[in-house]
């Protein structure tokens, strides 16, 4: 099996281990935690489900600084700066990962405390509410967007490089696009548009079952290597 191959079925697993990973955090584990009344009073009775959404979410954000690396050697040989920016934005990605995690910890901390607080200290929780949520909320979608970035190189190289057949990697640079828009209407105000970003999900899974069956394909680089 060549490189192109491996690499792509390693993607495969990756992402598919990804997919799985971002449902079992947002829906099964911190879907029980937001539901109403709210973080501040379901978090202190959910605590393991925290403790578990945080350590699995940073293990499943992880994951995308896996695809980069692995995606390297096949991205490498057709542009440095390619990969360069793929790797680049990953860490980027995992790194604002790491701190809405760190804040969705301090959700279970302040819940906890709110639980043991005394009815005239109500207020002052409610205010807090407002503080931790926003930074957890503002690192959650700024690290949205930033995937996006990732993705929109990720499957940009697979277009121009045609390591998939292109009607795939096009269709994955719309619904790419279309999750960006998406997840950045919070930072304006705006709610989420949740119907936006299915068209990612069916290309992602899409792309991780091609990559399965058929891993990437193998070509020669377009421009001699070390070039952008």
């Amino acid at each position: 099996m060549d490189t192109a191959k491996r690499t792509g079925r390693t993607i495969a697993v990756l992402l598919l281990a990804q997919i799985v990973g971002s449902v079992i955090v947002n829906f099964v584990l911190l879907g029980p935690v937001f539901k109403a009344p709210g973080f501040l009073v379901n978090a202190a009775t959910h605590p393991l489900h925290v403790a578990l959404a945080v350590l699995l979410g940073l293990a499943t954000s992880a994951l995308g600084l896996g695809i980069a690396i692995a995606a390297w050697p096949v991205v490498r040989p057709h542009s440095r700066a390619m990969a360069q920016w793929l790797l680049a934005l990953a860490v980027a990605a995992f790194a604002v990962s790491a701190s809405e995690y760190v804040a969705t910890w301090s959700l279970l901390n302040l819940s906890q405390a709110y639980a043991k607080s005394s009815v005239a200290d109500a207020g002052l929780y409610q205010a807090l509410r407002g503080v931790v949520a926003s930074a957890r909320n503002g690192a959650h979608y700024v690290g949205l967007v930033i995937v996006g970035f990732v993705l929109l190189v990720f499957y940009g190289s697979l277009y121009r490089y045609r390591l998939v057949p292109r009607a795939l990697s096009a269709f994955g640079l719309a619904a790419v696009l279309l999750q960006m828009v998406a997840v950045a209407m919070p930072l304006y105000g705006e709610p989420v548009v949740f119907a936006m970003l299915m068209p990612l999900g069916l290309s992602q899974l899409a792309l991780a079952l091609w990559l399965l069956a058929r891993g990437l394909a193998l070509r020669a680089p377009l421009a001699p290597a070390g070039g952008g």
